[in-house]
């Protein structure tokens, strides 16, 4: 269905009226699709709906998920035990409102423009913003398509900005925090939150392209759940119900946490397999082996010239 009706009568301007013009013309669409077919119907300028959608999803979903862990790091004699890194060591209240303060300011100047040109993107690569939505089944299925798409272009985007010259001018913004916390998961340079969100962005863009079969929907909800995983990552708290200790492959707070901790290793944004693929395992174990194998090729190298 088109955002102009149907063309068995005149749609109403108001947007709650859109809202039953929807319902009562197409009740087949859930609740959801009749929302976003009046969304789209009051604007008529699909940049601007498009615009709108992806801001303020992304600004409930990134203050919404923050909001536990504000409160467990308000409750300490409660949630203490579950933090990762000592008490010394986490930033002050001051520090974290000045995080707060600059990723507001890269929401409004680096983010928007983003999110204004995304219907164009999305109407270069075929992807749809059309009701009615596709099954959960679908969209599931694509959802897991892009975490693997992105994880993959994630390590190999971080351990580009650990190279010297983009450590020092990009991404030592993000590593002013050794101790991470939520609100810390954005806390990026306007070049680092380009690259990566490249990634997050063009692994449905890219799906999109190749299949034809992407729907702007499935693309937010992948936002959502690539938020939460970011935000949880920088959390700084490891439960006993945290979704490593189900998934082993899944990459969690603690496996982040080492990331800054130790600022080198563990680059992967949500699984594993590709920092132990590529022996970039972060932490002092880690460290040690990868020290002793350097020393074992180099004995090799000195015995092979010396034969």
């Amino acid at each position: 269905m088109g955002f102009n009706g149907d063309g068995t009568a005149a749609a109403p301007t108001t947007f709650a009226g859109l809202v039953s013009y929807a319902a009562s013309h197409h009740p087949e669409f859930s609740t959801m699709e009749q929302y976003w077919w009046a969304h789209y119907a009051y604007w008529q300028n699909s940049i601007i709906s498009t615009g709108l959608l992806a801001f303020w999803s992304h600004e409930l979903v990134y203050f919404g998920r923050n909001l536990p862990w504000i409160v467990a790091d308000a409750l300490p004699s409660v949630f203490g035990r579950y933090k990762i890194q000592g008490a010394a060591k986490q930033p002050t209240a001051a520090q974290q409102w000045e995080c707060v303060k600059y990723i507001l300011l890269l929401h409004v100047f680096a983010e928007i423009p983003l999110m204004v040109a995304f219907h164009p993107i999305c109407e270069l690569f075929g992807l749809s913003v059309e009701v009615p939505f596709p099954t959960w089944p679908t969209i599931a299925g694509q959802i897991a398509v892009f975490f693997v798409i992105e994880d993959a272009y994630h390590y190999w985007i971080h351990r580009f900005l650990h190279w010297g010259p983009m450590y020092k001018n990009v991404h030592r913004i993000h590593h002013q925090y050794s101790a991470p916390f939520g609100m810390a998961a954005e806390y990026a340079s306007p070049i680092e939150t380009v690259l990566l969100g490249i990634g997050t962005i063009g692994s449905p863009i890219l799906y999109g392209a190749l299949t034809g079969n992407v729907h702007l929907w499935t693309v937010l909800i992948w936002v959502v759940f690539r938020q939460f995983q970011a935000i949880d990552a920088h959390s700084g708290y490891d439960f006993p119900w945290s979704l490593r200790h189900v998934l082993p492959f899944w990459g969690g707070a603690d496996w982040h946490d080492d990331h800054h901790r130790y600022f080198i290793g563990n680059y992967s944004s949500s699984f594993r397999y590709w920092d132990i693929l590529m022996g970039t395992v972060a932490g002092p174990v880690a460290g040690a082996k990868r020290r002793e194998l350097k020393r074992q090729k180099e004995q090799a190298r000195l015995a092979a010239q010396g034969s």
